[in-house]
């Protein structure tokens, strides 16, 4: 197991731990370097950073932009960023502000499926009110002991096709990427293992996303299998990007890794964290401010 995690969630976005608590929890998993990812966001990251200098870890600001690629949500994770560049800054905010509209809509379908209440269920779990997303709904129909898991409630109510999604027009792939370079970081597929797309369609993504100016792909992440890491290290390389490791946690018993370990990435793969060693911050960095 490694001890680098790039990709994770605080209740910044629709994580449900504070970032402090995260990071303090990715240190007690002997963590070495981690960047907080929230979803189109980067509210985090202070208080993120201050964490990692108090538990003397290697931090990287991150962010997850959400993205409308044809008929398909894919999201891309940005490392190395900085959250106060005025381009980057702007881009996530243009995604925030569609969040609330689409929750009333999504209330809306859910009443028709015979639920209630669940805007105002889900406002109650989101620490920040302009990120309300799918798994505030989730929790909410969780909580309220209307569905056993979260898992469920994605299968039975939130995803398309189902009462309760609502499609979204998210960032363009050639914004979102453009957003992070701008913003200094790099760009990388997240979790492409996810994506209910074939081998012709994802070689499509990855040529539109290096086109953009992409450089890596998530082949580490709580969601692959060990063929998943395998196909995608070997995509990876064919394409000539960098490979980057994630735990996708959001919260304590919710998915299937924790935060701050991760799979070792295969021999054949190139680290991202190699091209960004520029842009890590140090815990003597942090302690200094």
């Amino acid at each position: 197991m490694a001890s680098i995690d790039l990709h994770f969630h605080s209740h910044a976005s629709d994580g449900a731990l504070p970032p402090e608590q995260v990071i303090a929890r990715a240190a007690e998993r002997e963590a070495t370097l981690v960047a907080l990812t929230d979803h189109d966001c980067t509210h985090g990251l202070a208080a993120a950073r201050a964490e990692a200098a108090r538990q003397g870890l290697a931090f990287l600001n991150g962010v997850e932009v959400s993205v409308s690629w044809g008929k398909h949500t894919v999201h891309i994770v940005g490392l190395g960023i900085d959250p106060e560049q005025p381009t980057l800054a702007a881009g996530l905010q243009s995604i925030r502000d569609g969040r609330v509209n689409r929750a009333r809509q999504m209330s809306d379908e859910l009443v028709k499926a015979g639920i209630q209440g669940a805007f105002d269920g889900a406002m109650a779990l989101c620490d920040n009110p302009e990120m309300i997303g799918r798994t505030h709904f989730a929790r909410f129909l969780v909580n309220s002991g209307q569905v056993k898991d979260v898992r469920t409630v994605f299968r039975k109510f939130l995803t398309p096709g189902k009462p309760g999604y609502v499609a979204h027009e998210w960032a363009s792939l050639e914004d979102a990427v453009g957003w992070i370079r701008a913003g200094g970081g790099e760009a990388v597929i997240a979790h492409p293992g996810r994506y209910d797309m074939g081998r012709t369609l994802i070689e499509r993504l990855i040529n539109d996303f290096k086109q953009a100016g992409g450089r890596g792909i998530e082949v580490a992440s709580g969601s692959h299998s060990l063929d998943d890491m395998h196909k995608f290290a070997l995509l990876a390389d064919r394409h000539e990007l960098y490979s980057s490791a994630g735990s996708d946690f959001h919260a304590p018993g919710e998915g299937g890794r924790d935060v701050g370990r991760t799979d070792d990435l295969p021999p054949i793969c190139k680290p991202i964290w190699n091209a960004l060693a520029a842009r890590i911050i140090r815990p003597a960095d942090l302690a200094q401010g």
